[in-house]
């Protein structure tokens, strides 16, 4: 590992410092408020999710794939449980789960990236479509299979966009894609947070109160303000001049948000409050990738042309 990231791992620990200082100094002034606990629980997680990645991250490319991959497996696994299925679905589910998602890290292992980009999107969605017209069960049929299709366009696809972004070739940027990984997801997580507190102190016109009724126009605003400000402070671990950083920064807040709102709305439908409870105080692990799954293709694309293309 290079000087430049141990930098950030010591950044990181920093701010994780700090907010843990003012979690317990919030939870001493107000013991019973149920917001500071809430706040405390998830600053617990963010502790566990960010060891586990600055810990792959530091034991290489090969350790960082698994833990993604295994995210995207206990996504999938959340999404497929509460989505309702069949029988006769056991074809699409089994090419999901033991075709789409081992195929999709293995080209990213191998960094076969042609392949990589439109395997999911064409070749699974035929095959998924296939197995699912084979079963013969008409019932419910084009939303029944557009269900496990979305699972694994979001699961599968969007969320290994994220590690995908160790197999770019930046020039002048050559052994340094760990950072701008970690600047990804850290941009992906802060924004999340800063939205949530600018909200609950500023919060008074509803975004989307159907689809989220905590969202607000000025959690939004203050949030993404505050999120490029921080972007462009990380600058010096990207590729990105200060200016860049802050534009990236804010078209990771747009994806991000839109990725909350759609798989809000997906819960909303299937009337669950949240993914799951793998990660106390945050739910499930597509309530922690909703947002990393929708900006993280969107991330990738935009750095590999800009900046990774002669």
């Amino acid at each position: 590992m290079t000087p430049l990231f141990m930098l950030t791992g010591q950044i990181l620990l920093a701010i994780l410092v700090l907010a843990s200082s003012v979690g317990f100094v919030l939870r001493l002034r107000n013991p019973g408020n149920a917001t500071i606990i809430n706040l405390n629980a998830r600053i617990n997680a963010w502790w566990i999710m960010a060891v586990v990645l600055f810990s792959a991250l530091v034991l290489g490319r090969y350790v960082t794939i698994v833990v993604f991959g295994f995210a995207s497996l206990m996504a999938l696994r959340e999404f497929l449980t509460l989505t309702p299925t069949r029988k006769s679905d056991y074809w699409p589910l089994f090419i999901a789960f033991f075709i789409a998602l081992p195929a999709q890290y293995w080209l990213l292992w191998t960094q076969w990236y042609g392949l990589f980009a439109i395997m999911i999107p064409v070749y699974i969605f035929f095959l998924i479509s296939a197995a699912s017209a084979i079963s013969q069960d008409t019932d419910d049929f084009l939303s029944r299979n557009a269900r496990i299709l979305f699972a694994v366009m979001f699961c599968v696809y969007g969320v290994s966009h994220a590690p995908a972004l160790l197999m770019l070739d930046i020039p002048s940027f050559q052994g340094h894609n760990a950072q701008l990984l970690f600047f990804f997801v850290f941009i992906v997580q802060i924004s999340d947070v800063l939205q949530y507190i600018f909200g609950k102190l500023f919060g008074k016109h509803k975004m989307v109160p159907k689809l989220s009724p905590n969202k607000t126009w000025e959690g939004l605003l203050g949030g993404g303000l505050a999120t490029m400000g921080i972007g462009a402070l990380l600058a010096f671990v990207t590729p990105f001049t200060p200016l860049q950083a802050a534009g990236m920064a804010a078209l990771i807040v747009i994806g991000g948000v839109m990725g909350g709102l759609v798989m809000s709305g997906v819960k909303r439908s299937l009337g669950a409050k949240d993914w799951g409870t793998g990660i106390a105080g945050h739910g499930g692990y597509m309530d922690r990738l909703d947002s990393l799954g929708f900006a993280a293709p969107v991330f990738f694309h935009i750095v590999r042309w800009i900046w990774a293309l002669p």
